[in-house]
């Protein structure tokens, strides 16, 4: 019998602060220009040792696959295969994120998995050497296997620098409770702002809150808001009612469809939660900009 070890990952949802397209690569992937922000809001998987040479995936309360079309799954067997190690893990994954949301989760959930495994085997690779692991796996994953708050990631996400994180406010999160497919917006995407009201354009001013402009240096942008808000304008009447309802900054975040509003009060967050949540239910959450060194990793042994 082995010595059983397990770890526990915390894996923070995210929202796009600034999300610029720069072009189509040939290998399909898009050159982005954008700041990324970590958040409290996060799922919690469990790593653990396993004596069968494999990966196992459980995912239990919800519908996604626990086989090799997960990226958790994915990024498990690539860890193992990248670092040579003839060992297996069992993991379980405890969804609280929206799937398909924006909110970049399922990437979140990988660069947890990676991270984690990196501490469990105690193989000790650096934050690069976790980036080139992670980047086929998705543009979004290279910045979940980072310890930064928040990052502006250029190329396809993969090439980050340290960012300042939000400070002093609190963060509304609504859903409207369907998936948008980041494949779908990406494809549909033009490479012209267009007429689009909802698209935030380069003169965009910063933050109109002192409290978070002297922290954060941010043009608040999204260039695929134009694709999705277009064939789902509920997402635009959400960033209305949120605007009126005191938010001093609102966007979608990523791909959509979820629309984040920044609050200077935490009272003011609580009321616009409670307008938005007689009608979207569980898929309205307030959190927290998350700081450095934001993915607790607990691990615990036994014998």
């Amino acid at each position: 019998m082995i010595a059983q070890k397990r770890i526990k990952v915390e894996a923070p949802a995210k929202i796009n602060l600034y999300l610029r397209i720069i072009g189509r690569r040939p290998d399909g992937y898009h050159d982005i220009d954008s700041v990324m922000q970590k958040l409290s809001l996060h799922d919690v998987l469990t790593i653990s040792l396993a004596e069968q040479k494999d990966v196992r995936l459980s995912c239990p309360g919800s519908d996604l696959p626990e086989d090799d079309n997960n990226l958790v799954f994915q990024a498990a067997d690539t860890f193992l295969k990248t670092v040579s190690i003839k060992a297996g893990v069992d993991i379980v994954l405890l969804k609280r994120i929206p799937i398909a949301a924006g909110l970049g989760g399922g990437s979140s959930d990988a660069g947890a998995v990676i991270r984690g495994m990196n501490a469990l085997f105690g193989t000790g690779l650096g934050t690069e050497e976790l980036i080139t692991i992670a980047a086929p796996l998705g543009a979004d994953v290279p910045f979940f296997v980072t310890d930064y708050g928040a990052a502006h990631a250029s190329g396809i996400g993969e090439i980050l620098n340290r960012a300042e994180s939000l400070q002093n406010c609190w963060i509304l999160l609504v859903n409207p409770g369907f998936p948008v497919s980041t494949k779908w917006v990406y494809d549909n995407f033009a490479l012209t702002t267009g007429s689009n009201p909802y698209i935030l354009r380069p003169e965009t001013k910063q933050s109109k809150n002192d409290a978070i402009s002297h922290k954060c240096t941010t043009t608040f942008r999204n260039d695929l808001e134009s694709v999705t808000i277009d064939r789902y304008p509920e997402i635009g009447g959400i960033k209305d009612a949120m605007q009126a309802s005191g938010a001093f900054d609102v966007l979608m975040s990523g791909s959509g469809p979820t629309v984040f509003g920044l609050f200077a009060k935490h009272a003011d967050a609580v009321r616009c939660f409670e307008r938005f949540r007689q009608r979207y239910d569980d898929n309205v959450f307030i959190t927290r900009p998350l700081t450095d060194n934001p993915q607790k990793l607990t691990m615990t042994q036994y014998h």
